[in-house]
C-alpha cells in the first residue's frame, strides 16, 4: 500500500478546479518560488504519514457533496509529482469512484507523471512561473523541465489551464509574457490561461517560520497591468481571466 506525506487537506471552490473540491496538499517541493505562499509545505518532513486508504475515507466524508456540487479531487502542494505513485494511486481511486480529478503542479517533475497518471487526470493545472531568465532567479530552478511536460500533455491531448502569477518587475516583462502566450497557443489543448496577481497572504506564515518572505516590499500589480497582460494573451487567440 502506498503512503504519502501529506500537509493538509481542504475544501475550496472556483479555485483549485471546476466545482466544489476537496483539495489535498502534499508536502514537499523541489522549487522555492520567491513569491510561494505556502513555505509550510516545502519539506516532506513536516508532513503526516498518510495510506491511501487512509486519504480516500476522508475524501469519502465529502464525496456525496462535492459530486453534487460539481467538483473532485485537487492534489496539489508543495508538489504532487514529488510523490508520484501515491499521487497516481489516489487519482486512480477517486476515477473509479467516479469523481472528477485535477493535478497541480509547476511541471519541473512532470517526467515523474506515468501516462496512467496523466489518463486519470483532467485537467492539469501547469503553473507556469516566467518565459525568460527571469524562471530560475524566481524559482531556483530552470524552465526546461515545464515546457518538455507541457508539451508532452498536448501529445496526449490532456486538458491543461496555465496559471501565470503576474509580479511587478519580475514577471511583467512585455516580450517574455507575448513568447509564453505564443508557446501557449501552439499546444492546443489549453483550456485557458489565469493571470494571478501576486498577493502577500502568506508572509504571516513566514514570519511564524522565522523564514525571510523575499517579496515583502514589492507591490501586488495595479489592475492596468493585470488588463495589459490578459490581452497578450488574448492577442495570441488564448482565453485569459
Amino acid at each position: 500500500m502506498n503512503t504519502g506525506r501529506v500537509h493538509s487537506w481542504d475544501l475550496s471552490t472556483g479555485v483549485d478546479g471546476p466545482g466544489t473540491r476537496f483539495v489535498l496538499f502534499l508536502s514537499g517541493c523541489p522549487l522555492r518560488c520567491l513569491y510561494c505562499a505556502n513555505p509550510d509545505t516545502w519539506h516532506m518532513r513536516d508532513g503526516q504519514e498518510m495510506t491511501v486508504d487512509a486519504v480516500m475515507a476522508e475524501i469519502e466524508k465529502y464525496r456525496t457533496f462535492i459530486t453534487a456540487a460539481g467538483g473532485g479531487v485537487t492534489i496539489t502542494g508543495g508538489e504532487p509529482l514529488l510523490q508520484p505513485a501515491f499521487t497516481a494511486e489516489v487519482f486512480h481511486r477517486c476515477k473509479e469512484l467516479g469523481l472528477h480529478t485535477t493535478l497541480d503542479t509547476s511541471g519541473f517533475l512532470g517526467s515523474r507523471a506515468t501516462d496512467d497518471l496523466l489518463a486519470d487526470t483532467n485537467p492539469v493545472l501547469l503553473d507556469i512561473k516566467a518565459f525568460d531568465v527571469a524562471y530560475r532567479s524566481l524559482t531556483g530552478a530552470g524552465l526546461a523541465p515545464t515546457l518538455t511536460f507541457a508539451t508532452r500533455l498536448s501529445r496526449h491531448g490532456v486538458p491543461v489551464r496555465i496559471r501565470y502569477v503576474l509580479v511587478p518587475g519580475r514577471t511583467d516583462d512585455e516580450s517574455a509574457i507575448d513568447g509564453l502566450a505564443a508557446f501557449v497557443a501552439g499546444l492546443g489543448n489549453v483550456e485557458c490561461v489565469d493571470v494571478l496577481p501576486f498577493h502577500k497572504l502568506g508572509a504571516a506564515k513566514y514570519e511564524a517560520l522565522d523564514i525571510p518572505f523575499p517579496l515583502r516590499d514589492t507591490p501586488t500589480p495595479s489592475p492596468d497591468l493585470v488588463d495589459r497582460v490578459r490581452g497578450q494573451f488574448r492577442d495570441h487567440g488564448v482565453r485569459a481571466f
